[in-house]
């Protein structure tokens, strides 16, 4: 058998259609040195305990009836990684190998040769079967690198988080300052003041505007010298340019 190496572990399949001949066979097979043989009928195959990759090679007979895929597959998980598979069709039917060729490629064998008018020889690819690999269908943009603080890096000062407020800065602000301009020191409402600044100021600045004036000149020193219009009637004296608050009752009333 030119298919079997000394030292090979072999597995013969016999269909019951070829049995004349088969002891001959595996005779010879077993009389190669370190030559492990076994010997298995195709029709119970299936109820083996063998594992994945046990044999060297795999020498089979064939029928139309035995090279179903599920048997291919069996093949292929039983022999080893780059190692063939025989296929020895009765030469009886002719018909199966114009399209096994093509049924083997299927199944996943490689390296699918026509070895005699009735002999095919296949291979088990370089892997097993069921194996994955990541594909890539994509190049990968190199990504800017990106400066990073590592947490074990005892050579690079990191400033304490304590320290960056002091007691001064956890204190809570008086809300009369609140209402002072920074820059300043004045009362001075932003353009968007929401703190009600803006409106007192405007009341203040109404009620100078709307603040009457004297004619006379005399009302700030008392009843006596006011006339009997004077909006300052029954109020006491006070000093020249000074703001007085007037209600609107006193306003009405005059």
């Amino acid at each position: 058998m030119e298919f079997v190496k000394p030292g090979n572990h072999v597995l013969y399949v016999w269909i019951s259609k070829v049995q004349s001949g088969l002891e001959k066979a595996v005779n010879e097979i077993r009389h190669l040195k370190d030559v492990v043989v076994s010997v298995e009928n195709s029709d119970r195959l299936e109820d083996s305990t063998y594992t994945n990759s046990t044999f060297d090679v795999i020498l089979s007979h064939c029928s139309s009836e035995s090279t179903t895929n599920e048997k291919l597959k069996l093949f292929l998980n039983l022999v080893k990684p780059q190692r063939p598979v025989v296929f020895m069709f009765l030469k009886s039917e002719p018909a199966t190998l114009e399209t096994f060729e093509f049924q083997l490629k299927a199944a996943g064998y490689v390296n699918v040769k026509k070895n005699a008018s009735h002999v095919f020889v296949a291979e088990k690819p370089n892997y097993e079967v069921g194996s994955s690999v990541k594909l890539s269908f994509a190049v990968k943009k190199p990504t800017a690198a990106v400066w990073k603080l590592e947490d074990d890096d005892e050579d690079e000062e990191v400033i304490n988080e304590d320290d960056l407020l002091d007691e001064s800065d956890k204190q809570k602000p008086d809300e009369a300052s609140l209402r002072v301009c920074g820059t300043t020191g004045k009362r001075k409402a932003c353009k968007d003041c929401s703190c009600g600044l803006a409106e007192e100021l405007n009341g203040q600045q109404k009620n100078t505007a709307d603040a009457p004036k004297s004619s006379c000149g005399s009302c700030y020193l008392g009843d006596a010298f006011r006339c009997a219009s004077c909006p300052y009637l029954g109020m006491p004296a006070f000093k020249p340019g000074e703001k007085i608050q007037i209600s609107s009752d006193q306003l009405m009333s005059t």
